[in-house]
């Protein structure tokens, strides 16, 4: 990285060219996810912004690690190669460094801003209903027991997990939709998908 300061268009140029083509329009529903459960609730909107951009950047072949979990990853990219570069208070740092840290579902430990509490339960949503259906057969393999177990798996997990009144409401709508969708997939499979 050179010395040259980092804009929020930057971050988005680069997880543009680095995600794979998934990455920006994921971030771009969670913000608009964020927008909708985070209706009165106070948060640093560059902040949570920047850190969903960066949230998965521990994935990207470019930036993961074997062994390391991509939650952890993006949050070490971030500190050591983005935000030194960025011109935002410490304390902006701060709570970016933690909303990538613990976005992900399978981290139960409590967070501590309300920008960590609103990405995480955006992108548990955004693995519910058609979006999530969409998302995990997306991902493969072409074994489609695979993904309706994983399916099935991260639904049991992310279910009964949400905090945010309006996140709640919108859970509700994905699981149902996300259910009949896996009932009508047993139903055309015959029951042997």
């Amino acid at each position: 990285m050179n010395a040259t300061k980092l804009s929020l268009e930057d971050i988005l140029q680069m997880t543009l060219h680095d995600g794979e083509g998934w990455a920006v329009a994921h971030a771009r529903r969670l913000l608009e996810l964020i927008k909708d459960i985070g209706d009165g609730l106070l948060y640093d909107s560059f902040a949570l912004t920047l850190a969903t951009y960066l949230h998965d950047w521990g994935a990207f072949p470019r930036y993961a690690q074997k062994g390391v979990e991509h939650a952890l990853r993006s949050r070490q990219v971030a500190e050591a190669e983005i935000l030194p570069y960025m011109d935002s208070p410490s304390s902006a740092k701060q709570v970016v460094l933690e909303t990538i840290e613990l976005h992900d579902y399978r981290d139960f430990r409590q967070t501590q801003s309300n920008e960590a509490l609103l990405l995480r339960e955006a992108d548990m949503l955004e693995f519910l209903g058609m979006m999530g259906l969409a998302r995990e057969f997306a991902r493969g393999p072409k074994d489609i027991e695979a993904c309706y177990r994983r399916i099935l798996d991260r639904r049991a997990a992310i279910q009964g997990r949400f905090t945010l009144p309006r996140a709640r409401e919108i859970a509700q709508i994905r699981l149902e939709r996300l259910d009949q969708c896996l009932r009508w997939l047993e139903e055309e499979s015959f029951g042997i998908l």
